[in-house]
């Protein structure tokens, strides 16, 4: 019984890996690819670690096990935001057919501050950024 449990989380392990290997060729932009390797790749290793507590019952690798799995679990969604923050800041373009843009606007370019509301300003936000690109096309 205990190699059938194995051998099922491994393989959807293995399973969430892979789908998240695809995913970060397919994806059109940085964004999504984030997406896809957090949500994706912490699933997978946190099945095959949880197969490997399975496989070998013990206490102690149990408890590292369990200790990896949530070090992963805090860490990956920590990492992905900054990721995305620093690409959006730095003026990485989101995909031709992203339908809004939710954060246009809001960023402090000097202070790198979020804002709640826009400010028209060009000196303040990113807007200028993506213009000047565009105008280089």
């Amino acid at each position: 019984m205990t190699e059938i449990a194995v051998g099922v989380l491994a393989f959807f392990g293995t399973i969430f890996i892979f789908l998240a290997a695809v995913g970060l060729i397919r994806m059109p932009d940085t964004y999504l690819r984030i997406s896809v390797t957090t949500k994706a790749a912490t699933l997978g290793i946190g099945l095959l670690m949880l197969a490997a507590a399975v496989y070998f019952q013990d206490l102690s690798i149990t408890t590292r096990v369990m200790a990896i799995i949530l070090f992963i679990i805090l860490t990956s969604p920590v990492s992905g935001h900054l990721i995305g923050r620093t690409s959006y800041f730095s003026g990485i373009r989101l995909w031709k057919n992203s339908v809004m843009d939710d954060l246009d606007g809001k960023y402090q370019k000097h202070s790198q501050i979020l804002k709640s509301e826009t400010d028209d300003t060009p000196d303040n936000n990113l807007s200028h950024i993506r213009d000047e690109k565009k105008e280089d096309l």
